[in-house]
């Protein structure tokens, strides 16, 4: 580095946040960005230690951070984003919604402000796409064979791009109406704009990807089909099937899961509302979100932008330290307590809560029964009277998803394989030689460098497998 005691010298800044006030009447990006010069100047504050643990054990990637780290501080913005690419097909999506483990694994975490990872790698992505040097890469050959990607997540489409650029015919089939998956549907607006999602489908249909949406494999076209006539079918159909909640009056009208609200609301975004029957409407209403992870809060987010009369957020287990404990040392992931931007613009938020039941009047919704927990001996116990009423008009369940079982694929020829425990092996050819099972479907509910990982290694195997054909 061009200054080794940058870390000592030069303060952490942050991207700015859009003042509460603003932000929430509007479902644009809540953080503003730092300048190039801003960037170049928080790229002096790496370490350049001699084991660089932000890509070595933080980043699934392996993202060259040092590397490009030090690229952009002599002003080689180019060299840059070719060290990004290498290693990260969608530099943009993470550099956005990634938790930034790379930063928790940063040598500086021990007892410094960590290197400012996540932001230049997305300046160091959107620099690129401002001077024009992120352009379509068709492959020079053709292989001539034909590949099927289902699902067009994270890691269907780094599938489909790998692929594709290696010279395969690449078709993606997608259900919904536009690619993108959990990205695209599950990540709202003020966090993920859709207009970053499509720029780079843009980018790869131009490579030559095919994508067919609103085809749902197993109904729209069957497995027969696939497998008549491609050479290859990658199934990153991702874990759609979200953890329920049974307990009484769970059949009450205004109980629904986080996702099919997001999805809603990417939709209304993306103008296409749905029918006034089935819209899921938080304004005017006390809303109850039941789960504390990422997905609840992007709720509380989505709910508050809506007009809703009070939000409040129940989670099962007890709340985090705002420090690392003795048991949880760097450079592991810090199990702390993260207070997230929505959670910023209101609402509140409740731990060691157990929902009991739901309570209804000519099943609606009005309210929802909760009891106190504490953990034991690896199970919750409830604390004899501490139960309570909280009112809830509309209550979101975000609980998080099952692991895929591979019978609820839309694929006959799957079948034979549900009863393997570790899924991950379904990214070697399944039952059927040329099926791979890659992304959430394969390794169960992830983060989305996880899935960008998952299918880097998936289109490298389709590839060596057609290699032999």
């Amino acid at each position: 580095m061009s200054k080794t005691d940058g870390f000592l010298t030069i303060p952490r800044t942050d991207p700015p946040l859009r003042k509460i006030r603003s932000r929430i009447a509007d479902f644009k990006d809540v953080k503003s960005s730092l300048s190039d010069d801003q960037v170049s100047n928080q790229a002096l504050r790496c370490l350049d230690c001699g084991i660089p643990f932000c890509h070595m054990y933080g980043c699934p990637l392996g993202n060259r951070i040092p590397d490009y780290t030090d690229a952009i501080t002599k002003g080689h913005w180019r060299e840059a984003l070719e060290l990004l690419h290498s290693t990260n097909n969608f530099p943009e999506i993470t550099g956005r919604v990634c938790p930034a483990l790379c930063e928790a694994a940063c040598t500086l975490s021990v007892n410094f402000s960590p290197s400012l990872c996540q932001h230049i790698e997305l300046r160091i992505v959107e620099h690129g796409w401002s001077k024009g040097w992120i352009i379509p890469e068709p492959p020079k050959v053709q292989s001539g064979y034909r590949v099927a990607v289902v699902g067009s997540g994270p890691s269907g489409l780094t599938v489909a791009q790998q692929l594709r650029r290696t010279g395969h015919n690449v078709v993606v089939f997608e259900k919904a109406q536009h690619p993108g998956g959990i990205p695209m549907y599950g990540i709202p607006n003020f966090k993920l704009e859709k207009w970053i999602i499509e720029r780079r489908v843009d980018q790869m249909r131009k490579e030559g990807v095919i994508f067919e949406t609103e085809v749902t494999v197993g109904s729209d076209i069957s497995a027969h089909y696939l497998a008549q006539r491609f050479d290859a079918i990658v199934l990153a159909t991702g874990t759609p099937v979200p953890r329920d909640l049974s307990v009484p009056g769970r059949s009450a009208q205004g109980i629904c899961f986080a996702l099919d609200f997001l999805t809603q609301q990417t939709n209304l975004v993306l103008g296409n509302p749905p029918p006034e029957k089935q819209l899921i409407n938080p304004k005017d209403k006390h809303v109850v979100i039941i789960g504390g992870g990422d997905t609840g809060s992007d709720c509380v987010g989505t709910v508050l932008r809506r007009g809703c009369a009070s939000v409040m957020q129940l989670e099962l287990l007890p709340k985090p330290s705002s420090e690392r404990q003795p048991d949880n040392p760097w450079p592991q992931w810090p199990k702390i307590l993260r207070t997230s931007s929505s959670h910023k613009e209101g609402g509140e938020r409740l731990w060691s809560v157990k929902t009991t039941s739901f309570i209804q009047k000519n099943h609606m919704l009005t309210g929802v029964n909760c009891t106190r927990v504490r953990w034991k001996d690896g199970t919750f116990i409830e604390i004899p009277g501490t139960e309570s009423i909280i009112k809830a008009d509309l209550v979101l369940l975000s609980m998080g998803f099952l692991k895929s079982n591979l019978t609820t694929l839309p694929i006959e020829f799957c079948k034979q394989n549900a009863s393997q425990e570790n899924n991950r092996e379904m990214e070697q050819p399944g039952i059927h030689q040329k099926v791979f099972i890659t992304g959430d479907a394969a390794m169960g509910p992830s983060l989305v460098v996880h899935a960008i990982n998952s299918g880097r290694i998936c289109a490298e195997r389709v590839n060596n497998f057609l290699k032999t054909k």
